[in-house]
C-alpha cells in the first residue's frame, strides 16, 4: 500500500468521527508491519478536554487488535498531528507518519515531529 492509499483510508474514516462541538474531523490509518490496515477518528465530548484525538483511537484500537510499539510501519492522518499524539506515534515507534502540509502530503520519522521525545523504554 502507497502512502497516498493510506492517507485515502484516514480520509474515508474522517467521514466517521465524531465532531458535533468542532466539527473538524480527522481521520488515521495505520500499515501494520503484517500488512493489516488500521483505522482511528477524533471523539469529541461535551466535556472538554475529554475528547480523543484520531492518532489515539487508532493507536488504542491497534494495542486492543494485538499490535504494540514496533508493529506498526506507517500512519496516516488527516491532519498535522498534535504534540500528544506526536509523543504516542513515537512511543509506539511508528516508522513513518503522513500528513497534509501546505496543500502537499509531507511524509516525517517520529524523531522529526518530535525531537527530544520523552523516551523511556
Amino acid at each position: 500500500m502507497t502512502d497516498t492509499e493510506l492517507y485515502e483510508r484516514a480520509v474515508a474514516a474522517a467521514a466517521r468521527a465524531y465532531a458535533p462541538y468542532s466539527k473538524y474531523h480527522v481521520g488515521a490509518a495505520a500499515l501494520t508491519h503484517d500488512g493489516k490496515v488500521l483505522e482511528g477518528v477524533n471523539v469529541e465530548n461535551a466535556a472538554y478536554p475529554l475528547g480523543v484525538c484520531a492518532e489515539r483511537t487508532l493507536l488504542s484500537g491497534a494495542v486492543v487488535a494485538g499490535y504494540g510499539p514496533g508493529d506498526i510501519e506507517a500512519v496516516a492522518i488527516t491532519a498535522s498531528p498534535c504534540g500528544g499524539c506526536r509523543q504516542w506515534l513515537y512511543e509506539f515507534k511508528v516508522g513513518r507518519v503522513v500528513f497534509p502540509s501546505a496543500g502537499d502530503l509531507v511524509v516525517r520519522t517520529t524523531a522529526e515531529l518530535l525531537p527530544d521525545a520523552w523516551d523511556d523504554l
